[in-house]
């Protein structure tokens, strides 16, 4: 039986429109008077959205700072490199504009700028703060994605590459972004191989959400409407059908819808699986987790895998598994070389009771090795 719903855990004010960030530059300039822009080094310039931030803090006389080293799977280093800037530079909010990593890293650098005084260890503090809300405790993020498929404006997670551990991880402090703008124009510009490794992230994420010991009614019905429109796309995926306008606000809605979802019951197996594979072998996440779906979904209990087999508009769990070979593509991947470090994260989760617990079936090695595997 599926929880009850107690707490709708998304405190992010959210504008989803086109030139939402312009539309709106009264109130991005509302949250301080220097911005700190945080971004990677191409895509917030070609699909414009740095020009309309810049412009929207111009037109209200707010000046800003650009660090635009955000590299894909963000560091710990990168953070607190970006921290300096903003602590030297007198920044007293953060701006994010990309994909999850700079949204991710930005919620980490605002954290680590109010707690001038921690080094990098601080974000994987256990058991701090006590209440798992920083928004008392950092800069104020506004996010504007530019991707289709983190959700992480509406998330209060930050996945970090450790490189002391060689491994990604998510940082223990949570923080909420106070303001997402969310505008499907910014997909315009996006290569084709993002937009499809990006929407393989967000139907993941609401695989994982649903398919969870702490989803609720609300996380039910959430990733009803999500895979009922990310499915109505999918045909773009494998090259069915024309990228249209419609198709990259359809993508970037249901990735924003994917991002409440885990905001509410986060991800399972499927992203703790990916994250050394990532890491070792430079593997894109979506693509990553995209691995694993088809053997989570087969270990689920039989409701909730045609659940979401019918959402997402697939006959069967094998034309999800032929959508998941057209665009994932496992076999162009070095499965066999990958094999000891699958294993190892195995390990990990076999180690991991927290992340045991989120899986609303009996998982022991023989399972994980069948959803790894087949």
């Amino acid at each position: 039986m599926m929880n009850m719903l107690t707490l709708y855990k998304t405190p992010v004010k959210m504008y989803e429109e086109k030139n939402a960030v312009i539309g709106h530059a009264e109130e991005i300039c509302s949250y301080g008077k220097k911005a700190l822009i945080v971004t990677g080094k191409h895509s917030a310039k070609l699909c414009g959205a740095l020009a309309d931030v810049q412009d929207a803090l111009a037109s209200g006389g707010i000046t800003s700072v650009l660090f635009d080293e955000i590299e894909e799977n963000p560091s710990v280093e990168t953070v607190m490199k970006a921290r300096d800037m903003g602590l030297g530079e007198g920044c007293d909010f953060v701006i994010a504009i990309g994909g999850g990593s700079p949204m991710d890293a930005a919620k980490a650098i605002a954290i680590m700028i109010f707690h001038k005084e921690e080094d990098g260890t601080f974000l994987h503090r256990k058991g701090y703060p006590a209440a798992g809300d920083m928004r008392s405790e950092s800069l104020p993020v506004i996010a504007v994605p530019t991707t289709c498929g983190t959700g992480s404006e509406v998330t209060a997670v930050s996945v970090l590459t450790r490189n002391d551990i060689g491994n990604k991880q998510s940082s223990t402090l949570k923080l909420f972004p106070v303001l997402a703008l969310v505008d499907h124009k910014y997909l315009m510009h996006a290569p084709f191989d993002l937009i499809v490794n990006t929407s393989i992230d967000a139907l993941g994420h609401m695989i994982e959400s649903y398919i969870n010991t702490g989803a609720d009614d609300k996380t039910e019905e959430t990733v009803r409407v999500g895979l009922t429109g990310w499915g109505k796309t999918k045909d773009v995926l494998v090259k069915k059908a024309e990228l249209s306008e419609e198709v990259l606000r359809s993508l970037m809605h249901s990735s924003n819808i994917a991002g409440q979802a885990i905001a509410q019951s986060g991800t399972s197996l499927p992203h703790a699986l990916s994250y050394r594979i990532t890491y070792s072998f430079k593997v894109h996440h979506g693509r990553a987790i995209g691995l694993f779906q088809p053997g989570f979904l087969k270990a689920a209990d039989k409701v909730k895998r045609e659940n979401v087999l019918s959402w997402a508009g697939f006959r069967d769990i094998d034309e999800f598994e032929a959508f998941i070979r057209a665009t994932v593509k496992p076999d162009e991947l070095n499965m066999d070389a990958m094999r000891d470090t699958i294993c190892m994260s195995v390990q990990d989760i076999l180690h991991a009771p927290e992340r045991i617990a989120k899986v609303p079936f009996p998982v022991d090695r023989e399972v994980l090795e069948r959803i790894c595997f087949g």
